[in-house]
């Protein structure tokens, strides 16, 4: 039994490895997405998942708006003048902010090997919050920083995402 599982992985492995290529290729060949994959953390699966199933940017006033359409930002429980953030909303596209949570993780995972300056953004929230809320807030981030560069169509400028 454990060896039909294996066998099947196995299969699975194989098949992601040979759509990689093509994936790879169609996002090389596509400037859109090619000049997204200068942020770090977005690789050819997410550039390709934005340009496929994101609307488009202009949609949204400011990238708090696109962040929430993905369900990053966090839901409120506001009343009486007295704001009560709870959990991310979860709302929206669920493929695109799947990806940008795993890339904000890499980051993360990144920093451990070439750690962000103590002072930086992502050095601080670090420092201060558990990983996967960190993810979280630098995925959030991550989109609206994606929003900025398509909707003024700018290549990304070093900002909280590198490691000083």
């Amino acid at each position: 039994m454990a060896q039909l599982c294996f066998d099947q992985i196995d299969g699975l492995s194989q098949r992601i490895t040979e759509l990689d290529t093509p994936i790879a290729a169609a996002s090389r060949r596509s400037q859109f997405s090619a000049r997204l994959q200068k942020m770090p953390g977005i690789g050819p699966i997410s550039a390709m998942a934005l340009a496929a199933f994101a609307p488009p940017m202009g949609n949204f006033r400011q990238g708090r708006d696109f962040s929430a359409w993905l369900g990053l930002v966090p839901r409120q429980h506001s009343s009486g003048g007295k704001q009560r953030l709870g959990r991310t909303s979860k709302s929206g596209q669920r493929d695109i902010r799947r990806l940008l949570i795993i890339g904000a993780t890499a980051v993360i995972s990144g920093a451990k090997t070439r750690p962000p300056a103590e002072n930086s953004w992502l050095g601080r929230i670090l420092a201060r919050k558990p990983r996967m809320l960190a993810a979280i807030a630098l995925a959030n981030k991550m989109a609206r920083m994606l929003w900025a560069m398509i909707t003024k169509n700018e290549e990304f400028r070093e900002g909280p995402l590198m490691a000083n």
